[in-house]
Formats: structure tokens, sequence, C-alpha cells
């Protein structure tokens, strides 16, 4: 089969076109046809020698596929429409997935519209609402509400009732973000979100903060939460160290937390899978919360789509298809 993989660690243009044997599904495994692969931040991490692969996983980068089913497992039939979560290998024409972290296509969608879904998807649901504990009424704020995950959680928090606020980079990427369904969104570079989340929440603060910037915004962050409420951290892009007000989370009773998806559990990852199929999957299906594609790019060009994530020009998810 043809694949993309890492030559060596660098920059995109260390990306290739390969010939791999096809992978052969393990007891519990599926086989998927790739017609469409994912492009995220981790993909782009281990390219450049920065996330190294778990064992056991493929040297091949590409953590969310969609396609057709071709070896069967106890759920899934041959000729199966799917989208899994998968650890690695979905930058090619085949790829296995733990059949526990495969879900159909939700009805209406192409598959390159689902190929756009589990990463973003399977990392919400674990941060906001398992790990953060969103509850019914409880307000959220996106940091970097115009990335894959960005667009991610703020539609899920709209459509579960919740009033959402994000921050982005850019004015465009901000009226994006409303447009998504966040009640208000800030441009970081112009506009103090501590002093406008405190404003458009008299005061109160917000429930929950999904951060994916780290650094110098914990400070800042601390004082937009509302008492009791949770800092739940899912990268650092400016840095994984900061300062601390340790009296603040002692008064306020707040809670810090964070998580990283791809070394859990089999277990987890299909408790979070089921979770989606019976609370997010309806919505997808009911047309409140779709798919944010900004780009496709060929399997062939993947360097090129590395490019576009590196720039951060993009609102949404880039997808490559096979």
């Amino acid at each position: 089969m043809k694949a993309i993989e890492i030559s060596k660690p660098g920059g995109p243009e260390v990306l290739r076109v390969a010939e791999r044997p096809q992978p052969e599904p393990k007891p519990g495994e599926i086989l998927i046809k790739v017609a469409a692969a994912g492009v995220n931040r981790p993909d782009v991490l281990q390219r450049s020698g920065n996330y190294p692969v778990p064992p056991g996983a493929s040297d091949l980068p590409g953590l969310e596929v969609a396609g057709e089913v071709v070896s069967p497992g106890k759920v899934f039939k041959a000729g199966d429409k799917v989208c899994a979560l998968v650890h690695g290998g979905g930058y090619a024409e085949y790829c296995v997935a733990p059949e526990t972290q495969a879900l159909p296509v939700p009805k209406g969608l192409s598959l390159a519209e689902a190929a756009s879904l589990p990463e973003t998807c399977f990392t919400v649901w674990a941060n906001v609402y398992d790990r953060g504990r969103l509850a019914a009424g409880e307000s959220l704020l996106v940091q970097g509400g115009s990335s894959g995950i960005g667009v991610t959680a703020i539609q899920m928090a709209a459509a579960t009732g919740n009033p959402v606020f994000a921050t982005a980079g850019s004015d465009e990427k901000v009226a994006a973000c409303v447009r998504l369904g966040a009640r208000e969104a800030f441009n970081y570079k112009t506009q103090d979100f501590e002093k406008e989340i405190l404003r458009a929440t008299g005061s109160k603060g917000v429930n929950v903060i999904l951060d994916m910037v780290g650094g110098d915004y914990v400070p800042r962050e601390l004082k937009c939460l509302a008492d009791d409420g949770r800092l739940v951290f899912i990268a650092y892009l400016r840095g994984p160290k900061t300062e601390l007000n340790i009296d603040a989370v002692m008064r306020r009773r707040l809670t810090l937390t964070g998580s990283t998806l791809r070394p859990r559990t089999l277990e987890y990852k299909g408790f979070l899978a089921r979770s989606l199929r019976e609370k997010v999957w309806p919505l997808i299906e009911a047309g409140r919360i779709r798919p944010e594609i900004y780009k496709t790019f060929p399997l062939a060009q993947a360097a090129d789509a590395h490019r576009l994530m590196e720039s951060s020009q993009h609102i949404g998810k880039i997808v490559l298809t096979v």
C-alpha cells in the first residue's frame, strides 16, 4: 500500500510517499480501507521529533481515519462505513483500528467529514465533560477557539446548552467562533480576555476552561474561573511552566487538571466512543454539530497540509483524502 512516512525528524519536507506492507489486524481490531485521514497537531510534533511514538504503535503519522471496513470484527462487518481513533498509521491506504474506538459514519456526512471527527470529539468529551465535569447550565471558555479542537468544543458545548466563550487570534477567527455557537469571542491579540470574560459573566467567571496555551496564561485564567471552577490542560503552546497562586486555588476551591489521549487504555477510549455514540452522534446527525473542514489535500500532499497546520491560518480541520 501507499503511505506517508517520516523519513527523518524535520520540517514538512521530510514527509514522503512510500510503499509499506498492508497492516494485519490483531484480535479486537478491524482493517479499514482509508478514504480520508485527519491532520492534527500531534502529527506535526511527531514529524518534528517532539512526540515519540508509543511502544507498539505504527511509526506512520495519523490518529484518525474514515473509510470502509475490509476485515470485520464483532460489531462492524465488511463494507461498513466507519470513522475511528487510531494509534498511528492513518496516513495510508489501509489502517488498523481497535474496534472499540470505531464509530459508524454519522448519517449525512461524507467520509472526509467523518475523518475530521474522532481525534477532536474524543479529546473534547474526555476533557470538557469527563475531567472538566461540565454540567447543565455551566459555562465554558475555549482557548484557541478556531483550532480543530476549538471548533468542536464550541459546537459541542453550544449543542448541550452550555454558554460558551472563546479566544482566537484574528477578527476573522473570532467571527467564526461566534458563528459556530460562542456567545462571545475575543481576539487575544487586541483584547484582554480576562477582563472580557469577567464582564460577560457579571464578574462571576466561567465554570470550565479548556486550555491548550498554558504558560503565562494560567494566572490570568485562574482569575477567569468561577468558584469551584475547573481548568483543564490539553497542550501548552506557551510553555509547560507557570506561576501559581496557591492561595487563590484554596480559597476558591479551584481544580487544575489535564490529560493526553494517546496513552490512555483501550477500555477508556472505548468508554469515550460509547459516550460519543450516545450523546454526540445524535447531535451531529441532527445538524447541531457539524464538521468544520478548512481544506483537504490528497494524501501525497501531506507536506502541504503540515505547512498549513503550522501557519495557523486555518479555521477548523485539515483533512487528507486517499
